[in-house]
């Protein structure tokens, strides 16, 4: 496993939508985190700007929609972190992570950690 990983990820395989300005691209999301996720990378992709992933739960209406970051891109595979997530979205993410990980002790850590990064990058 990764030493510099800070925060745990699960698998979660669905298809996910990656979106850069008008254009659109579909994906296949492979696993997530708090911190962002790892996609398949689209055929022709090519962002300029801000790039959106989303996607909907499994049986649900509910869409979680962060902007990212193409931080490595290896393999047919893209690792995004993410930049900006809305609290709606958040609040499912973690609400997944922690019925996935089943350590409410360890994602309450990992969501100090996110926070805490995020308001220093600001």
């Amino acid at each position: 496993m990764d030493e510099k990983r800070k925060f745990s990820r699960i698998l979660f395989t669905i298809d996910a939508q990656l979106s850069c300005g008008d254009k659109i691209w579909g994906t296949h999301l492979l696993d997530l985190c708090l911190n962002g996720a790892m996609v398949e990378e689209p055929a022709d992709f090519a962002p300029e700007g801000v790039l959106e992933l989303s996607f909907r739960l499994p049986q649900s209406e509910v869409q979680l929609c962060m902007e990212a970051e193409v931080v490595h891109r290896r393999n047919g595979l893209l690792g995004l972190k993410c930049a900006l997530i809305d609290v709606e979205s958040i609040s499912h993410l973690r609400r997944l992570l922690e019925l996935n990980l089943g350590d409410a002790s360890l994602l309450h850590r990992e969501l100090e950690q996110f926070i805490a990064e995020h308001e220093q990058s600001r």
